[in-house]
């Protein structure tokens, strides 16, 4: 899901004012009954389309990758939008709003043929009166769905079928360093806490195949019920997206956190994921006083291409061969 190419969602005021205003134009292009009539559909037409358009961009959130959709969940969540079900429920009333202006296109279509010039005005500026008080009554919602497109315009485009490494840890183990030093990933670093506030992805080839290394937020060692959107979101992709999980730790502590919180941190990964889990003592010109798997360090460049080399091992990658008969 590419929440990037959602279109710009317009206000009620802008909706009106384009609708009567082609419908004017509509109209003096015509006479009599004729020229209310053109005016009329013309207007319901471009209220109806329009407020139509803004559902019909979205996704069908039942058919989103769990992925997508827990991300976009705890994204909005964070945001006046309140999450995806609330998203729903705005995205309904404007469907019915887009509804109700063809409904009442065809209400008033048939009174304003069957009177005369004068009558058919006065139906023509009551249908206006009623198209745009039905448009005005979904501004809260044309607001909420414009608020939501800004909040997910920048969700990462992760794709479920190439392999994922997702790389996860305390804040500050050097995640976004290393995502940045093997790919063409470009993310934000820096010596403080929740720097990465979003889930970022970083791209390399191997042997004609494509991977994606998924830098997630620093994930703090407590339930999850008490873990914010940010943490939410790195919970979500080791869930959905891991074809492997690299837990980064930093036995030399400078990453704030005791190495004591960073191993409990590992067992709650280690007992809560299915996809194959590597330890990786980043930092190790600096210490290697900890147990794992794999030992590096980003600064230096050691033992980089050796992580690498086992995280691509660990995920075990075929692509699927043409059926040669």
């Amino acid at each position: 899901m590419h929440f990037e190419d959602l279109p710009t969602t317009p206000r009620s005021e802008e909706l009106v004012d384009k609708a009567f205003s082609r419908a004017a134009r509509a109209g003096r292009a015509k006479q009599g009954k004729e020229a209310q009539e053109s005016m009329l559909q013309t207007a319901a037409n471009i209220l109806s389309d329009n407020l139509g358009n803004v559902v019909t961009s979205w996704p069908d959130f039942e058919q989103v990758d769990p992925f997508y959709y827990e991300l976009a969940d705890a994204t909005l969540a964070d945001t006046d939008v309140g999450g995806v079900d609330r998203l729903r429920q705005h995205l309904s009333e404007v469907m019915w709003a887009s509804r109700q202006t063809g409904s009442i296109k065809e209400e008033y279509h048939g009174r304003i043929r069957n009177s005369d010039t004068d009558t058919a005005r006065k139906l023509r500026k009551q249908a206006f009166a009623r198209l745009a008080d039905i448009t005005e009554q979904v501004e809260e919602e044309l607001l909420a769905i414009s608020e939501a497109r800004d909040a997910l315009k920048t969700l990462p485009d992760i794709r479920a079928d190439e392999p994922a490494i997702v790389v996860a840890g305390y804040p500050n183990v050097g995640k976004s360093s290393f995502v940045n030093g093997v790919t063409n990933a470009r993310n934000e670093t820096a010596a403080y806490p929740y720097t990465t506030t979003r889930i970022n992805v970083g791209h390399l080839e191997r042997d004609h195949i494509r991977y994606q290394l998924v830098d997630t937020p620093g994930l703090l060692d407590r339930p999850a019920d008490e873990r914010n959107p940010i943490e939410s979101q790195a919970v979500s992709a080791l869930t959905h997206l891991a074809d492997a999980v690299l837990v980064m730790l930093d036995a030399s502590g400078e990453c704030g956190y005791p190495i004591e919180d960073q191993l409990d941190l590992l067992a709650d990964i280690e007992a809560t994921f299915d996809a194959p889990i590597l330890v990786v003592c980043n930092k190790s010109d600096r210490s290697t006083d900890v147990e794992a798997d794999l030992y590096m360090s980003v600064e230096t460049s050691e033992g980089v291409d050796d992580v690498l080399d086992a995280a691509i091992d660990a995920v075990g990658y075929e692509p699927e061969l043409p059926f040669e008969g």
